[in-house]
């Protein structure tokens, strides 16, 4: 059996893996010690140089040099939430050290607050509430493009993108979306069409954005295609804030009221005192709470529980991620 130990700040492994997780985890692996802050394992190199497995997430510590020489045993790294880019080095990478991810169960509540984010915007819903408590009454029904067969737009086709295409399966309305690494063939099983970029922005009447934060991603969007929407348009951005030239976009909601953004990442995040994006009567900013937030995170925990399973077991392993993998979860 596996020696195992939970590193993480004590409020956040308390969100993440809960009674039933930790008990499942501590029937697969010795939880030899209690759970331990990123500063206590530190502080106890004794300790945790009896460690194989570690599990995390939020409030994880970093893995650089330092710390793995105090753990020369570790094998495997749980983590259970999305991104290990703060948390992960190039030192884990070189050991050849196994990273699990639970990205893939954050990217479900993501997709299902831009499944709801789209039906708003398609039916003017919050244009209608802005417009009542403005008024204090009931304001004259808007020209809105509703939800049958109006043309939904999706910025990249990673998993959180896909999901959003597969939830829309089930409405009446046209996908589109752009993403050069998506095969014509691969997108037609996602009954997507394929456009440019330049494209979705102009037709369709919301846009999704799902492109992760790289170098090569940051400013992608610019003023120039939010001035391509169409009439009405709404724009949502659950990615992540760099990927907008966030003043250009801003100018031109500035020029044009009738579009709508619906941002829940900024950059900076949160956005500095005073910015526009807070007094903006079309824009509609949310304190970055798409991914998993309360219960929610627990389906994290289940996640790292069922790979741990397979893990002790030999079976392949679903969300394991490579160094190039990693550097793509923004």
């Amino acid at each position: 059996m596996y020696k195992g130990l939970f590193v993480q700040r004590e409020e956040l492994r308390r969100l993440i893996y809960g009674p039933e997780e930790e008990r499942e985890i501590g029937e697969l692996v010795e939880l030899y010690a209690p759970p331990q802050t990123p500063e206590e394992a530190m502080g106890n190199g004794e300790m945790l140089g009896e460690c194989e497995i570690i599990f995390s997430g939020w409030g994880a510590p970093v893995l650089d040099e330092a710390f793995l020489a105090r753990a020369p045993k570790l094998r495997a790294f749980f983590y259970g939430a999305g991104s290990v880019r703060g948390t992960v080095t190039e030192a884990v990478w070189e050991r050849g050290i196994t990273v699990v991810s639970a990205w893939a169960a954050n990217a479900v509540p993501v997709a299902e607050y831009t499944l709801a984010q789209i039906f708003m915007c398609l039916k003017c819903i919050w244009q209608y509430a802005f417009a009542v408590k403005r008024e204090k009454k009931f304001v004259p029904h808007m020209a809105c493009a509703g939800g049958y067969r109006s043309t939904v737009g999706i910025i990249s086709l990673g998993m959180i993108g896909r999901r959003v295409c597969e939830l829309l399966r089930a409405h009446d309305v046209q996908v589109i979306a752009y993403d050069p690494y998506c095969g014509v063939e691969e997108a037609r099983a996602l009954g997507v069409g394929l456009c440019s970029l330049d494209e979705v922005f102009a037709r369709a009447d919301v846009v999704s954005l799902h492109t992760p934060w790289l170098k090569e991603t940051e400013g992608m969007i610019t003023g120039a295609h939010f001035a391509k929407m169409k009439q009405g348009a709404s724009f949502i951005n659950t990615s992540r804030g760099a990927v907008v030239r966030e003043e250009e976009m801003i100018e031109v909601l500035k020029r044009r009221p009738d579009i709508l953004a619906v941002l829940d990442v900024t950059y900076p995040e949160p956005p500095a005192e005073g910015s526009e994006l807070f007094s903006l009567p079309n824009v509609v900013v949310t304190p970055h709470m798409a991914g998993s937030i309360g219960p929610e995170c627990r389906r994290m925990g289940r996640y790292i529980v069922e790979e741990l399973q397979r893990y002790c077991a030999g079976q392949p392993l679903r969300w394991a991620i490579t160094r190039e993998e990693a550097a793509r979860l923004a």
